[in-house]
């Protein structure tokens, strides 16, 4: 197994990918040839089942696109059904502490270092070094979601098998009590430059969820593992745009 994703990260280049909960290939088949670094495939929020997900990694065979799986939960046997169907790595939600950081680093890893179960079925269908090279090449990235999670980030990031950690803007702003993310207050906003900190410090990347409206904002601050918008908002402004110059708008 070879991640590019993986190595572009290790050698400090900015990485930007997009969050897809449109559960057809066809979706994925685009966005990973128009020159996205990684599509993060949300088992989370969305109704993906785990056949359509493995359908859409499918898509993205022959791509230079790396496929990345929010998995429902900090759980190993979800985790381990993702990897063996063909994901690249996962993104775990709800991450708090050094435990559950460890606990997802061991669910992504084979024995003696961890406790995901042989049966790389897809994963390693064309791959006969598939078994000897996961350990080293999944990538584990966990979500910062929490006042606990940023409390406790230089932590989380100290966990050996740890490569990435991305905040949710969203849970995050409920955690410090707002209605939503509110990048004029001042407490919310020194969250985010901590995890920044906190990750420069430990050597590894960190990212967010960024729209169009603040993806300079998150790659100023220092973010360099961010997704920008989502397939259902390109959807979205791709139908609103054309439909405005369609009745008459400019």
């Amino acid at each position: 197994m070879k991640n590019i994703l993986k190595e572009k990260l290790k050698q400090g280049q900015p990485v930007i990918g997009t969050f897809v909960g449109l559960g057809h290939p066809d979706v994925t088949e685009v966005l990973s040839r128009i020159g996205f670094d990684w599509l993060l495939i949300d088992g989370e929020h969305s109704p993906i089942s785990l056949e359509t997900m493995q359908t859409m990694m499918q898509a993205m065979n022959g791509s230079n696109c790396t496929p990345i799986v929010r998995t429902q939960w900090n759980d190993k046997v979800i985790i381990k059904r993702v990897l063996d169907a063909g994901a690249h790595g996962v993104l775990v939600p709800w991450v708090n502490t050094r435990e559950e950081a460890e606990s997802a680093v061991s669910a992504c890893r084979y024995p003696p270092v961890g406790l995901r179960g042989y049966g790389p079925r897809r994963a390693g269908l064309f791959d006969p070094d598939y078994f000897e090279t996961a350990n080293d090449e999944v990538l584990v990235i966990v979500q910062i979601e929490t006042r606990e999670a940023v409390d406790n980030v230089a932590d989380i990031l100290a966990v050996e098998g740890i490569d990435a950690v991305y905040v949710g803007p969203h849970d995050l702003s409920l955690s410090f009590g707002l209605s939503g993310p509110d990048y004029n207050n001042a407490e919310y906003v020194a969250a985010f430059d901590k995890v920044v900190a906190a990750a420069e410090k430990a050597g590894k990347p960190s990212g967010m969820f960024a729209t169009r409206g603040n993806i300079a904002w998150a790659v100023d601050r220092g973010f360099t593992l961010s997704t920008l918008d989502s397939a259902d908002a390109f959807l979205t402004h791709g139908a609103l745009t054309a439909l405005d110059v369609a009745r008459g708008g400019k």
